[in-house]
């Protein structure tokens, strides 16, 4: 759980790391991005390298066997006050190659020109064909306990602490693609366990597009850009996505997820994971249990609305990665509670009727609860991008003993996938020997040489059985922890390339999920689909994509057909009777505000006061605040002085999860078109900022919930905002306001805003 003051305890712990400059994060706010502030001149005197931040490490310091060296992480990076080449030798210039004269050709004996020129024409590695756009952090898993009568797996004893690291991604986009996209996300967690590793690689929806792995190049080909012109980038509102789902109504599950709110989560602070898959735990007495995973966030589930995404896709295109990093480093570390929904172990492999190896289906939790086996704290994050977010490899059939797999059959594809696709992206076989994917148990695996072998293996026999190296390494056994392979029956048949009938219905769950949503989602996930097949050209793809809906609800069908100026067509198959599941709505619920993003507009004549006794309220919360002014710098003076984080030009509403205003800001000198697009073309207005009156519609037409006070309603009067609206806020001081924010904030958003048509 969260500790007290998590935001001063951060700016404290780097004040104390940087002896001697005085200054931590901006008054706790992070994103400062180094451990001290620089000189005005160019530093002269050598140092050895600044240490991290105190956010910040590398991976825990393994040999590549897997063991244990006892050496701090400092010790793998850069060492020494002097610059030198690859070997060590320091070098005097880097800033000229070696000439005949100043003006002479360049010569060919210059190697550290080469060396260097080569080592940077190498920079880059082959980027992941999916999940190529990533962020990650290192944390601990703590295992209640509660999950060992179901599974022997060592890390899910009680009380044992386990090292991770976890890489979020979206699929779709290159590695420089916007993070706000809509789409699909990863979640994959790699656990250190004394066991070995084990990964758990899912994504923030449980079901997938396809059936069989054998048809994930056809749904990855259609979701990419268009081959002929690489556009458009990063999203599924195209032609060839929409011809594959339309004709391969398996996807529809899992499109209807993407179309929903789901797919554009505000944070991965708020996102949940799954492990998509049925997977087999094995209890210490042998007998196995059928089970799904799940995270669940602590600060519950949320999404961007549809317009905040675009904004954030233009404005701040790293807004999910900031987002991360930024809280690990204010000390709001983001927490997930590990949870399973279990099911007997049934030679058919179904639940209530539901097929568990189709990986288009979910279970509803209220046919089988999530029940809690641990919680996920990140608390560290990466010190090098490239070392760690991009060069981590994670693979499903990464197993410990205690979990198995089933013959779900796109499991039995990625498990070939995974390993086939490291060896391009990172050069050979000896993955594993990279610092961010060593294990943290013993490592003797008779594997040699290769592409980057960073071991110095011993011995002469590299084989079993052996004698000459002892009889060493020996097999072991279930009492010495050796992995077993479940001996679960295989039924005996012909050869054959067909589905079950059971993987053929490809409605019934996506009505389920359609039913479940609340009148809101359900506006959201209708202009969803109105945007996306408005972008296809071809009308027929547009005609089956509303045969699919058609097929999933009428009245979800006709909205989207009136948005296309098409006619709706009648269902081709009989509605499923189904439930709907309350647990599948991100609506309706209350969740805790720690590390929300608090936005206080203000200006030098506004209640200076009442801003720092409301910041101070706001750090006391455990959220982050963020003064918004004309500019930069402080506002007042001497040490009741408050600092400015955000500008009206450098501000934007998708930034904060509320806003306040401390008095009527009036237009600042640079509130002009041609300096700031944001404001009026012809000059600084009289009255409020027209940057501040746009933040506050903003803010208002996304739901968020609004305070003002010191005269702060002029504002909401020049913004259209009423001030008696729902999630509006007029108090008699910040304190008063803050605190009736707060509790609006709790439903992630003032959803009685948004407008129906049901």
């Amino acid at each position: 759980m969260s500790q007290p003051n998590p935001l001063k305890r951060a700016a404290d712990k780097v004040t104390e790391a940087v002896q001697g400059d005085g200054k931590g994060p901006e008054d706790g706010i992070p994103g400062k991005p180094a451990p001290q502030s620089p000189t005005l001149a160019e530093p002269t005197e050598p140092i050895e390298p600044l240490p991290p931040k105190p956010d910040q490490s590398g991976p825990d310091t393994m040999s590549p066997t897997g063991q244990a060296t006892g050496a701090a992480r400092a010790r793998m990076a850069q060492s020494g006050a002097y610059l030198t080449d690859a070997q060590g030798v320091r070098r005097y210039d880097t800033d000229h190659s070696l000439k005949a004269g100043p003006r002479g050709p360049v010569l060919l004996q210059d190697h550290h020109l080469r060396e260097k020129v080569m080592h940077f024409d190498h920079e880059r590695i082959p980027e992941r064909v999916v999940h190529a756009r990533g962020a990650a952090a290192h944390g601990v898993f703590t295992s209640y306990g509660t999950a060992s009568s179901v599974t022997k797996a060592a890390f899910l004893a009680p009380g044992v602490e386990t090292p991770v690291f976890v890489r979020f991604s979206t699929v779709l986009g290159s590695r420089g693609s916007a993070d706000t996209v809509r789409d699909t996300r990863g979640f994959a967690t790699k656990f250190y366990t004394e066991e070995g590793v084990f990964d758990l690689v899912g994504n923030n929806m449980p079901v997938f597009f396809i059936q069989d792995a054998i048809k994930f190049p056809d749904i990855i080909h259609a979701g990419k850009p268009h081959p002929d012109r690489e556009i458009p980038q990063a999203q599924s509102a195209h032609d060839t996505f929409w011809d594959f789902v339309t004709l391969h109504t398996e996807a529809t599950h899992h499109t209807l997820w993407n179309m929903s709110d789901r797919g554009i989560p505000r944070s991965y602070r708020m996102m949940e994971g799954f492990g998509v898959h049925t997977f087999r735990l094995v209890a210490e007495d042998g007998s196995t249990t059928l089970v799904k995973f799940h995270w669940k966030p602590k600060l519950g589930v949320h999404s961007l609305v549809w317009e905040e995404a675009q904004l954030a896709g233009g404005v701040d295109p790293d807004f999910h990665r900031r987002d991360l990093a930024d809280a690990i480093e204010a000390g709001a570390y983001p927490e997930w509670e590990l949870g399973i929904q279990t099911f007997p172990d049934t030679p058919d492999q179904m639940f209530e009727g539901i097929d568990l190896l189709d990986a288009t289906n979910i279970v509803p939790e209220e046919l089988a609860p999530v029940q809690p086996i641990g919680r996920l704290t990140l608390n560290r994050n990466p010190s090098n991008f490239f070392a760690e977010t991009e060069q981590v490899a994670f693979h499903v059939g990464h197993l410990v003993p205690g979990i198995d797999i089933t013959d779900d059959p796109l499991l039995a594809g990625r498990l070939f996938s995974y390993l086939d696709t490291q060896i391009t992206r990172l050069g050979g076989p000896n993955f594993a020997q990279i610092p961010i994917n060593r294990p943290h148990a013993p490592v003797n695996d008779m594997h040699r040489d290769g592409f980057h072998q960073d071991a110095v293996h011993r011995g002469v026999a590299p084989y079993r059985p052996n004698s000459l190296d002892g009889g060493c390494p020996f097999l072991a056994g279930a009492d010495n922890g050796a992995y077993i392979e479940t001996p679960v029956r295989v039924p005996e048949g012909t050869k054959v390339r067909e589905a079950p009938e059971s993987f053929s219905d490809h409605f019934s769950q996506p009505r389920r999920f359609w039913l479940s949503m609340s009148a809101v989602e359900q506006e959201h996930i209708v202009g969803a689909y109105t945007f996306e097949l408005g972008k296809c050209y071809e009308q027929a793809v547009k005609e089956r994509a509303l045969q699919v809906l058609a097929n999933i609800d009428p009245g979800l069908c006709a909205r989207v057909a009136e948005g296309l100026g098409l006619p709706a067509p009648e269902a081709t198959v009989p509605f499923a009777d189904v439930e709907p599941s309350p647990a599948l709505s991100q609506v309706g619920q209350v969740w805790p505000t720690e590390g929300r993003l608090v936005g206080i507009v203000t200006a030098d004549g506004g209640d200076l006061d009442g801003v720092r006794a409301v910041r101070e309220a706001v750090l006391g919360a455990d959220m982050v605040p963020l003064v918004v002014a004309p500019t930069g710098g402080t506002l007042g003076t001497g040490d009741d002085a408050v600092t400015v984080q955000r500008t009206f030009v450098t501000a934007r509403s998708i930034e904060f999860d509320a806003v306040l205003v401390a008095g009527a800001p009036a237009a600042g000198g640079d509130a002009y078109g041609s300096r700031d697009a944001k404001a009026l073309p012809s000059g600084p207005p009289a009255g409020t900022d027209p940057r501040v009156v746009q933040l506050l519609a903003e803010a208002y037409r996304h739901g968020k919930a609004i305070g003002a006070w010191a005269g702060g309603e002029a504002a909401l009067e020049a913004a259209g905002v009423p001030v008696d609206a729902p999630g509006v806020v007029v108090g008699d001081d910040g304190a008063a306001t803050l605190e009736r924010v707060r509790e609006l904030m709790g439903a992630h958003r003032v959803w009685e805003r948004f407008t129906t048509t049901v």
